[in-house]
């Protein structure tokens, strides 16, 4: 009867170790965003997670295992928009402001956990490696908000460093927290900003009519 047993009681030992990692995970995930990563001590996770602080350790052995649950949980729950959908609108300035206000949308759910990242991550080495990807993603936007424009070189500078800033998520703190606009008027000022700064790239990198640049 024993050895009959004995595979449920491993399965279901199984169930627990895995619904006590989620648990820690998720206090984990719940603190870096409340506090942020700098400030959540082990025994600040467990004790919310309701375990022991060895408990904690034998789940996640090192700091970069325990980030690493965390960013997998947080992003499956906080998928950002996919900029795939943007690429297909044929017009840069429609795809750009299609891109912010979905961007915008994103940041306003998500705003807690990225002031916490942003504000620890000099300070905390596994979220400034974690952001990396977060930052890769955002050149990822630039480039698709670029394509179709025809600028080059210096002009091209321009017209992306005015997209990185509109993608920026301190951009849209600022102008949503400290500037007072909804969504609707920050995405429309940094279309202008994106606009303005495309067409005057064009107009300065353009041969002037009475003969070609120096």
């Amino acid at each position: 009867m024993s050895d009959q047993k004995r595979p449920y009681r491993m399965r279901r030992r199984a169930e627990l170790e895995e619904l006590t990692r989620r648990r820690i995970t998720e206090s984990a995930v719940e603190l870096h965003e409340e506090l942020g990563p700098a400030r959540t001590s082990i025994a600040a996770i467990a004790e919310r997670a309701g375990v022991r602080r060895s408990t904690v350790y034998r789940h996640f052995p090192t700091e970069d295992a325990l980030f690493d649950a965390c960013s997998s949980h947080w992003r499956a729950a906080n998928p950002p928009p996919d900029p795939s959908v943007w690429a297909t609108i044929d017009d840069p300035a429609e795809r750009t402001s299609s891109a912010l206000r979905d961007l915008y949308a994103f940041y306003g759910r998500t705003q807690d956990m990225y002031s916490s990242l942003l504000r620890d991550e000099l300070v905390v080495p596994p979220v400034h490696r974690r952001l990396r990807d977060f930052y890769r993603y955002l050149d990822t936007i630039e480039d698709a908000l670029m394509a179709g424009r025809g600028l080059r070189g210096r002009a091209a500078r321009r017209a992306r460093a005015a997209i990185g800033h509109a993608l920026a998520f301190t951009t849209w703190r600022s102008l949503t927290h400290e500037q007072g606009l909804g969504d609707t008027d920050a995405v429309a000022l940094m279309c202008m900003l994106v606009e303005t700064a495309a067409r005057m790239a064009s107009a300065l990198s353009a041969p002037s009519a009475g003969g070609s640049r120096r």
